[in-house]
């Protein structure tokens, strides 16, 4: 998403010709674009995008699981001395 923010940025300052980004290649200015592509192409094949998102809900649930114990007023097995 970075990369995309950084396009966006190169694009607005290229067409509006503002500092010295008004004077690079239109292939420079626009590389962030193709950079995004090959990070979200690389991200899915490889199932990065997927794995992140299976450690987000696992962390949610344990979370959640955390929340039941304390409100139930039991103990973390941790909290126990084990």
């Amino acid at each position: 998403m970075y990369l995309v923010g950084l396009g966006l940025v190169f694009l607005t300052l290229k067409f509006m010709e503002i500092g010295p980004i008004a004077m690079w290649d239109w292939w420079i200015v626009l590389s962030p674009f193709g950079l995004a592509i090959a990070w979200w192409a690389w991200a899915d094949t490889t199932g990065y995008t997927k794995r992140k998102a299976m450690e987000r809900e696992d962390a949610r649930r344990l979370d959640r699981i955390e929340r039941n114990r304390d409100a139930m007023g039991m103990l973390r097995s941790k909290k126990k001395g084990r």
